[in-house]
């Protein structure tokens, strides 16, 4: 178990959001699903609403702001300068969806596609500092990047975060662990079964204390199973998708 009082280490994903066009049915679904409660930030910050687990921030929700915006969790990598970041994104062939921005009292922050077609965003903290737990139900407790082009993505995000990679005994010869100086922080590898056609995308794997009754939740709620419940070394795991198309996953983690 992790609980968090100051910013991650660069190159950490450190957050995760989600923007639907209906906030309060979102709120409903997620809530029965991971036992989160919800704190409004308020008119100011768009109704941007943060999930808690026994007050702590685990992810936040919020509406469409755009017409056309894609509902998937978006993975933020932790920065010590979004600015420096957001040079690197762009001069190792990334896209910035817009340039760096400042969230008054919070942090500055930019989205970004990599060269591959992932979306991702970068976060520097100021006064928020991303997760406050990590590793326990209700939290995140891991990320993959899913590259349509292995060898490109992972080049891409060794040049902008440094990170290195470790392969994985038992896992698809493309699937290594992610290290930005130290631990895993996630990991790295092809689209690991997805329909042909799908883009390479940051996957966020929830914890929750009973994977199955969690399932049930959602499907209850209007989720569909893309991968079901399977037991594995690092716990019992599966894939599903939230009533407005966002993909996410989620672990039993063992004991």
């Amino acid at each position: 178990m992790s609980h968090r009082d100051t910013p991650w280490p660069a190159g950490t994903p450190c957050w995760v959001d989600l923007a639907v066009p209906d906030l309060p049915a979102a709120l409903t679904f997620y809530g029965s699903v991971m036992g989160w409660t919800f704190v409004d930030s308020g008119e100011a910050f768009g109704h941007y609403t943060i999930a808690q687990v026994d007050g702590r921030a685990a992810a936040a929700i919020g509406p469409v702001m755009q017409e056309g915006t894609p509902t998937v969790w978006t993975v933020y990598l932790a920065s010590e300068d979004a600015d420096a970041t957001a040079k690197l994104i762009t001069d190792n062939g990334g896209t910035l969806l817009f340039p760096p921005m400042e969230i008054p009292g919070n942090g500055r922050m930019t989205v970004a596609i990599d060269p591959t077609g992932g979306s991702f965003g970068v976060w520097q903290a100021i006064g928020m500092n991303g997760f406050g737990l990590a590793n326990e139900p209700g939290s995140v407790t891991w990320t993959d990047i899913r590259l349509a082009d292995v060898t490109a993505g992972k080049e891409f995000y060794s040049a902008v975060f440094g990170y290195t990679y470790q392969p994985v005994e038992g896992a698809p010869d493309d699937y290594s662990t992610v290290h930005a100086g130290g631990d895993p922080v996630g990991g790295a590898g092809g689209m690991m079964g997805a329909p042909a056609g799908t883009p390479s995308h940051w996957l966020t794997y929830f914890a929750v204390p009973d994977a199955d009754a969690a399932v049930a939740a959602a499907e209850q709620g209007g989720g569909k199973v893309v991968s079901p419940m399977e037991d594995t070394p690092f716990g019992r795991m599966g894939v599903l998708t939230d009533p407005f198309g966002a993909t996410f996953a989620l672990i039993q983690l063992p004991g």
